[in-house]
């Protein structure tokens, strides 16, 4: 049987996972609160009362800062704390929103980074901070995940790739197969769209912040391609839940 084993959800942009024991779906979007915020770079136009997509270079993200995966986060959506730990001790925490509080969590992302300008905190309703413009859901086989692994003689922390679903009992890649099909899980039903191409931010261990693997030069030498975990997008809404079954329609 192929089931979801965890639900992810990225609430900061380049911050750390949020583990969830089930989500609920709408169409057309992705699982709620994810990427939800960012923090613009100085230069980025991001304009919150007409937000528009833009690359991922406009934000703090792990590609280029690496340094963020030193953070460990947690996130009320209740009060819209954001506490950030840095080896269990917490650093800084602040409510996102809140001018003061927002101005203190802008400067000391200056300084943890040390970046020339300060970053600014940005949200806008309904926007996701993703590196797609579209809203979809994020799926990685773990299966494909541990064959790579072998590959490389290592073991690779599915982390790494960022996905909101990881899913296991199915053959290592055969998701590539699946483009084009309708998926069911739980109450919902995705339709899959096509690989996700992989960027440097997949070299970073996310326990040590350290650029340890060259996981898309090692896909391209392995297997000719720097793809790994699939897109889709919700077309009907429902719970799913942990555990639950994917079943992949003909």
């Amino acid at each position: 049987m192929i089931d979801v084993k965890e639900i992810h959800r990225y609430p900061v942009k380049g911050l750390s996972v949020e583990k969830l024991p089930f989500v609920v779906l709408t169409p057309g979007q992705s699982i709620e609160g994810d990427r939800a915020f960012a923090f613009a770079r100085a230069s980025a136009p991001f304009d919150p009362a007409s937000p528009k997509h833009l690359p991922k270079a406009n934000f703090l993200m792990l590609m280029r800062d690496e340094e963020l995966a030193r953070l460990k986060t947690s996130y009320d959506p209740g009060t819209r704390k954001l506490t950030l730990k840095e080896g269990g001790v917490t650093v800084i925490d602040g409510v996102l929103g809140h001018p003061a509080d927002s101005r203190r969590l802008e400067n000391f992302f200056q300084e943890f980074l040390d970046l020339a300008d300060r970053p600014r905190f940005v949200e806008a309703p309904g926007h996701m901070f993703s590196d797609r413009a579209e809203k979809v859901i994020s799926i990685l086989n773990l299966a494909s995940v541990r064959e790579l692994g072998s590959r490389i003689g290592a073991a690779v922390d599915p982390v790494r790739f960022r996905a909101n679903l990881l899913i296991d009992g199915l053959p290592e890649w055969e998701e590539f197969t699946w483009p084009g099909r309708h998926i069911k899980i739980g109450g919902a039903t995705l339709e899959v769209i096509d690989p996700i191409r992989r960027c440097a931010a997949t070299c970073v261990n996310p326990a040590t912040a350290e650029r340890d693997l060259k996981i898309p030069t090692f896909l391209m030498e392995s297997y000719g391609h720097m793809n790994t975990g699939i897109y889709a997008r919700v077309i009907g809404g429902g719970e799913i839940a942990v555990g639950d079954e994917v079943s992949v329609q003909s």
